[in-house]
Parts: structure tokens; sequence; C-alpha cells
């Protein structure tokens, strides 16, 4: 008996674990048709920017918290290593790598400033910044997307839900169509992939 309900008890999990996998499927391909749907102007738009920025000879920064931290270094990371084709290497720096600027001006300074005192030291008018935040309102983002606004920089952000505050604060906010934080980030990496692609093409 006992192995009867233990064997009804796994196939219990297996039923609502292929449920759960249909499910989270389903809502990715929904996302990513919406997505196309409503993003592809805009993503042009930074395939544009970040490859005029770079032909020009400036650098692309990158930044965010989190799951968005881990998206800004590996964007980065097809940059300046290799994503499809073999080229240069090219001009990209994650501000969410180095722990000794992240620590030292989050106690000096504030959280809140972690991303904007490596923007002014680092930024030059041209370059491209690009914030990544899935609510589009965390604080230390704003911030740095607004100091590169000040410097001259053109500013890229990789949002959701409604946007939020970036949209005040970036020259192409890509607002992913979705609440779900895991179906925004599977997004944001998917069109950090397309610009790798169109930067390229273009290098």
């Amino acid at each position: 008996m006992s192995i009867l309900i233990g064997l009804q008890h796994t196939n219990t999990r297996y039923l609502i674990m292929i449920e759960t996998i249909n499910n989270e499927f389903n809502e990715h391909i929904l996302t990513a048709q919406t997505s196309l749907s409503l993003l592809k102007d805009k993503i042009n738009e930074a395939c544009e920017i970040i490859t005029n920025c770079i032909k020009n000879g400036n650098k692309v920064l990158l930044f965010g918290n989190g799951g968005s931290a881990g998206d800004a270094q590996h964007i980065a990371a097809e940059f300046t290593g290799r994503f499809v084709k073999e080229r240069r290497s090219l001009p990209a720096i994650a501000l969410t790598t180095d722990t000794s600027a992240l620590t030292a001006i989050g106690n000096d300074y504030g959280f809140d400033r972690i991303f904007e005192r490596q923007v002014e030291g680092l930024a030059a008018k041209a370059d491209v910044l690009v914030g990544i935040s899935t609510s589009g309102n965390s604080a230390n983002v704003i911030k740095a997307l607004s100091l590169g606004q000040q410097i001259g920089c053109m500013t890229i952000g990789l949002s959701g839900n409604t946007g939020g505050q970036m949209n005040e604060h970036c020259n192409v906010n890509i607002v992913v169509p979705s609440t779900v934080t895991a179906r925004i980030q599977e997004m944001h990496i998917l069109i950090g992939h397309i610009i790798c692609t169109a930067v390229d093409l273009n290098n």
C-alpha cells in the first residue's frame, strides 16, 4: 500500500511539474511574440545608437542590479570577447564588476550612487549608457542615467512593466510588455543578443 501511495505522489508531482513547465514556456513565448510586435523599432534604434557609438570610437557602459547586473556583465563580455564572428575587441564596461569600487562608493556615498560615481569618472560625451532595471525605477540606475544625460551620453534603457522613471532618462527605453520579472529578464538578454548581432554585422 505504501509503495502505491508513493507512486501516486510521484505521479502527481510529475504532472504538476509538467504543467508548470508548459505554463512557463507558453508565458515566455507569448511575451516574446508581444515584444516582437511592439518593440522592433525601439530595438533597431538601440542597435543603431550602439553601432554608431563604437564606430565613432566611443564606449558602452552597462549597469543594473541582481539579475540585471548579470545581464550587464554578459553583454559587456560579448563585446570585449566575441559574440559570433571573429573581430576586434570592442569597448564595453559593466559597472557591476569592480567590488572595490562598488563597496567603497556604497560605503562612502550610499548604494544609490554606486553607478553614478563610476559614470562620472568613466563616461565621456557620446558614450552610450545602458541601464537595466525590470521595474524601470531602480534609484542607482536612474541617477547614473541622469548624470549621463548631463555629460552628453546617449542613454538606453532595458526595462519592463510601464518603463517607470527610466522613461524620463533614456533616449530609448525598451519596455518589455510584462509585469513578471523572469519574463522581463528573459527578453532583456534576448534583446542584448540582438544588439550584439547588429554590432557584429557592422564591425
